[in-house]
């Protein structure tokens, strides 16, 4: 049955994706920057409140993947606390300046990660040549790329994941960006083994009182009295999508002549 793991933007999402029956974790923060780093102690109560596999995000900043020498130097000591606070596997993922992969920093990156699985994750989806970019990774001994097919959404990527899927020696392709119940059976059908998913949905913030004219964000237009969170429902029903046989295919009617 395929895996399906959900992106948490906090701690509380990630107890309601695990009691909604995830099979995986990753954990982040950040949602409007694409998943940074979570906090220490999000790390910690992650390790004591939750029995799923948990791989953390490490990504100092949002925006491209090609990062400042002190940035990577954040990132290996985020690799090395996550490492030693016992975490399964970490979601990782740098590029050089002309969109390959970087393998210098990688061979680093897996360097620092002994015992713990890497997820190579959407930065794939911004390198120039994802068939060198898959054979690099397998070389590298990277367990999985998280991937939408160099597309915005996985479901317009199903050529490429199709392809990729089909030609890996060695990473799993894991499909993820727009995965949701609607799209599930689209990848299973090209034998897609993982899937990732927000599984989200907007809730307002508990806040009666709303001072207007301030704001916290740079984007004045930002609604700071809403979030991302996990929909427990969604996860339920896209596990029960998954636990379900695909239908075979109608056989084609035969024409003979009469």
């Amino acid at each position: 049955m395929p895996i399906l793991e959900v992106c948490c933007y906090s701690l509380e999402c990630a107890i309601t994706a695990e009691q909604a029956g995830a099979d995986r974790i990753e954990l982040c923060s950040a949602p409007k920057e694409g998943g940074l780093t979570p906090s220490h102690g999000t790390l910690r109560l992650a390790k004591e409140r939750l029995a799923l596999p948990v791989h953390p995000m490490v990504r100092p900043r949002g925006g491209d993947f090609c990062y400042s020498d002190i940035e990577f130097d954040s990132m290996l000591n985020d690799l090395a606390a996550i490492r030693d606070m016992g975490f399964p596997g970490v979601v990782v993922g740098v590029l050089d300046e002309e969109g390959h992969i970087d393998l210098q920093r990688m061979r680093r990156i897996m360097g620092q990660c002994s015992g713990v699985a890497v997820t190579f994750h959407r930065a794939f989806d911004m390198c120039i040549n994802p068939y060198q970019a898959l054979q690099q990774l397998t070389d590298l001994g990277v367990a999985r790329i998280l991937t939408s097919g160099q597309q915005q959404s996985a479901e317009t990527g199903l050529a490429l994941l199709r392809e990729l899927n089909s030609q890996s020696r060695g990473p799993i392709i894991m499909a993820g960006a727009g995965v949701r119940l609607t799209n599930l059976h689209k990848f299973q059908q090209i034998g897609i083994r993982e899937l990732h998913s927000s599984a989200r949905q907007v809730v307002a913030s508990g806040m009666r009182y709303r001072k207007a004219g301030v704001s916290m964000s740079v984007d004045n237009e930002v609604d700071e009295f809403t979030r991302y969170c996990v929909d427990g429902d969604m996860v339920a029903a896209m596990k029960h999508a998954l636990s379900t046989p695909l239908p075979n295919p109608a056989p084609t009617p035969s024409h003979r002549p009469a």
